[in-house]
């Protein structure tokens, strides 16, 4: 059964920093892709970052590139989120994604404030 957990969310000023974790089971982590979402109330959910399975790939929304990197370790399924220098529009639930023959599977998400 696969299972992603997200955790490291919380509040955060605007240009602070959180590291966002996805623990992984279920399913052989090393050879999938591993994505990041987020969806702001009111929003479609829209994707943030993906690393594919070797992490020799990975692309970002043009709106957090510079400033969020994705990383994996896949001696032990987890992929993380570091994001820096945060910004009150991206106050959003954020979930952990991978896709499976054709399926996708979502976390739980972990809320992220950006406020003063």
């Amino acid at each position: 059964q696969v299972q992603l957990v997200e955790s490291g969310g919380g509040l955060v000023q605007p240009g602070g920093s959180l590291r966002l974790s996805c623990a992984a089971s279920g399913f052989t982590f090393s050879m999938y892709a591993m994505s990041w979402y987020r969806q702001a109330p009111g929003k479609e959910r829209e994707l943030v970052a993906r690393i594919t399975n070797t992490g020799g790939t990975i692309n970002y929304a043009d709106s957090v590139k510079g400033r969020f990197t994705i990383s994996r370790d896949n001696a032990k399924n987890p992929v993380y989120l570091q994001m820096n220098s945060l910004k009150p529009e991206e106050t959003a639930v954020y979930y952990c994604n991978v896709l499976i023959r054709s399926v996708a599977y979502w976390g739980q998400g972990t809320q992220v404030s950006v406020s003063s």
